[in-house]
């Protein structure tokens, strides 16, 4: 057993995350070494991937990721497991730009050589099912469909139906396994997707059980017999982003958890120290760090207590004095302006760093990926540098003062049409709602 399964699906909201975190967990107790991947875009899944674990569950992205970059994560991946597991995006040809593939679950199929087993929610369904996913297998040969495991499942004579209608019309493709209703089975959710592991109080014990759900209801030695993917040579670790600087602190708590791993990893690979600091524990960022990073997270869920964290603003204010590069992206950009209005339409001050007043009074959803171009020299390099990334968020910009900050990028999405010039740099301080994944050079 060697490379990779992908667990996929025809839409989203069929049950892929637990059931990737169920087998993560069961194999994990059952002595084999497994790696957790996601693929597109998501900070909140692999959360629960790492709990199930024990490990990093890393992105990979086939639009935001240079070809080089994509196979030094796979190559990463395959070198330190018996097989890597990794949880589809979406539905599986669901994607961006043009032809509404780009990024997909499919195209990191191809890419990866790694076999779709694909986790259909069969509640409501009978015979039906085998024309769903005679679609699916029959859509693009060029995606490699190993399998199926049909997902709430009603009984065992509503089981042994499907499984009598896959076997009439699609012989050659396997049910892999039948997981039975759980209404146990379910994780809480919020504005972004499902309430992080971190926060998720049951999300433990969740896991326990599905583990114990996958166990006995797939064919878990079938399913690994599956496991394939093309010989990948020892190539160098990636370099998604250059670092910020020698020293990087990372603000790392439940209002700023949207941190790629491979991002921090490159950073240490290109000789920069990460060091960690708790906003909302009131930490400022390490004295001696000569940058601080501020990822997304949920800075409007928690408004209210970094505004009242003297000790961490007035460390960002003293970085900002001495030089520190400051960057931040989403909710970090959110922070370093000069307000936030939370859900309650309660206004609180916050960093002042750059001339932006945010809200989440009246949520909107901002979504999609996104081209960005350097517009003067910084941080990051050189002006016309280009970055590949994404937004996803519900808050807004109340007011952006342009006027005093120059703009950070110029940005398109993956159709490439123009979506304007985004974020701000003021000085040694910059910010913007973007999430930055590679470099696009």
């Amino acid at each position: 057993m060697t490379g990779g399964i992908v667990i996929a699906a025809p839409k989203s909201g069929s049950g892929k995350t637990l059931i990737v975190g169920g087998l993560l967990r069961h194999l994990c107790a059952s002595g084999v070494r497994v790696a957790a991947a996601k693929c597109g875009p998501d900070f909140i899944d692999p959360t629960f991937h790492a709990l199930a674990s024990g490990a990093p569950c890393l992105n990979l992205d086939t639009w935001a990721m240079r070809p080089a970059t994509l196979a030094g994560l796979v190559c990463e991946l395959q070198a330190t497991a018996e097989l890597v597991l990794c949880e589809g995006v979406m539905g599986l040809f669901d994607g961006a730009g043009p032809d509404g593939e780009a990024g997909s679950t499919a195209e990191l199929a191809r890419r990866t050589g790694w076999p779709v087993v694909l986790v259909v929610d069969a509640s409501g369904q009978g015979a039906s099912v085998a024309a769903l996913v005679a679609g699916f297998a029959r859509h693009d040969p060029r995606v490699p469909l190993g399998g199926v495991i049909l997902n709430r499942v009603a009984s065992a004579q509503h089981g042994a139906s499907l499984r009598a209608a896959m076997g009439r019309h699609l012989p050659e493709l396997p049910v892999l396994g039948c997981l039975l209703q759980d209404d146990d089975l379910v994780l809480g959710g919020r504005h972004l997707g499902l309430v992080p592991a971190a926060e998720a109080r049951e999300a433990d014990a969740v896991l326990d059980r599905a583990a114990t759900a996958v166990s006995r209801g797939i064919d878990i030695e079938r399913l690994l017999r599956l496991a394939q993917g093309r010989p990948r040579d020892g190539a160098a670790g990636p370099m998604p982003l250059p670092p910020l600087g020698q020293h990087i602190a990372v603000a790392r708590d439940d209002a700023f958890l949207f941190v790629y791993e491979a991002s921090l990893a490159g950073w240490r690979r290109q000789g920069a120290e990460i060091s960690a600091f708790s906003p909302l524990a009131d930490e400022p960022p390490d004295p001696a760090a000569d940058a601080v990073y501020l990822p997304g997270g949920y800075p409007e869920l928690h408004a209210g207590s970094l505004a009242a964290a003297g000790r961490f603003l007035a460390g960002l204010r003293e970085a900002a004095v001495r030089g520190a590069a400051m960057y931040g992206e989403c909710g970090g950009y959110m922070t370093l302006g000069e307000t936030l209005t939370d859900a309650n339409g309660s206004t609180h001050r916050l960093a002042g760093l750059l001339p932006l007043a945010t809200s989440f009074a009246r949520p909107r959803r901002h979504l999609g990926y996104r081209s960005a171009t350097l517009l003067a020299d910084g941080m990051f390099g050189h002006r016309g540098a280009r970055f590949r990334g994404h937004e996803f968020h519900y808050a807004y910009i109340v007011e952006e003062q342009a006027s005093r900050a120059g703009r950070l990028f110029a940005t398109a999405d993956a159709g490439g049409t123009d979506r304007g010039l985004v974020g701000l740099r003021l000085g040694n301080v910059a910010g913007s709602f973007i999430h930055l994944i590679d470099r696009a050079d």
